[in-house]
């Protein structure tokens, strides 16, 4: 069959090893009368994937689901979030993994060594989804993240969570403080609270801690009658207010 009236799919190779990011290559440029594609680039992990796809237009990522600094599934979710949208066709060579990122909602998935045919239907599958499905990328977001994503000025900024001191409920956003600078997430506190169960406490309505951020705990306004307590934060001037509500599970989770 000739692919004559088929526009070529631009495609982003993202796995951390050279070998097989060539041999994707290769087997791509065997069944170009097929399934013609160009290369939209190649990428070692997910962060550099994300800067790829914000160069230019991308249909089809290819991404292997092992990968070290941002593993194939973070980069699918962050990728929920460019427009317009990629196609996610995860690589893997571990089948236990393809049956986990098949339920995650890619499109398609391709055990290694890639082959031909199997390229090829995942290609003729990735352009009867574009753009992709919502739902989709929706069940994708379940897992919890190593990093956030933070559009600004029309690019988007990746937030590593361990470096995220506390997070802040104001008004419509959630603003997350490093020890360098404030960062706006479109999220709400409630969510982020259950995804980060374990790495954020709650210690008032409006905000979060990280559990390694904890220096201390301050007790302040005793010449009033009224005991106030906040958390000292490392590295930051910032203090965080405890609520009276709180505190008996404050106290417990820091074991004080």
């Amino acid at each position: 069959m000739s692919s004559h009236h088929l526009t070529p799919l631009r495609v982003l190779i993202v796995d951390d090893e050279a070998p097989a990011r060539a041999r994707l290559r290769d087997v791509l440029g065997d069944i170009g009368d097929v399934q013609p594609t160009e290369l939209a680039g190649v990428a070692a992990n997910g962060v550099e994937a994300i800067r790829l796809v914000e160069a230019g237009p991308v249909d089809v990522v290819f991404a292997d689901i092992r990968m070290p600094v941002m593993d194939g599934v973070e980069l699918a979710r962050h990728l929920a979030h460019v427009t317009p949208r990629p196609v996610v066709i995860f690589t893997t060579a571990y089948q236990e993994y393809a049956v986990e990122a098949f339920e995650l909602a890619a499109v398609d998935y391709l055990l290694k060594p890639v082959r031909a045919q199997r390229l090829t239907d995942a290609l003729a599958k990735a352009r009867r989804q574009l753009p992709p499905d919502d739902q989709a990328l929706a069940r994708l977001a379940l897992g919890v993240r190593r990093h956030f994503s933070v559009s600004e000025r029309g690019r988007i900024v990746l937030v590593p969570v361990a470096d995220v001191l506390f997070l802040k409920a104001e008004l419509k956003y959630v603003t997350a403080t490093t020890a360098e600078r404030e960062y706006l997430l479109d999220e709400s506190l409630v969510q982020l609270e259950h995804e980060f169960e374990g790495q954020f406490l709650r210690v008032h309505r409006n905000s979060l801690v990280a559990y390694a951020a904890v220096a201390g705990v301050e007790r302040t306004g005793e010449g009033d009658g009224e005991v106030h307590r906040e958390i000292v934060v490392k590295g930051h001037v910032e203090r965080l207010p405890v609520s009276r509500r709180q505190w008996p599970v404050v106290k417990q989770a820091l074991k004080l």
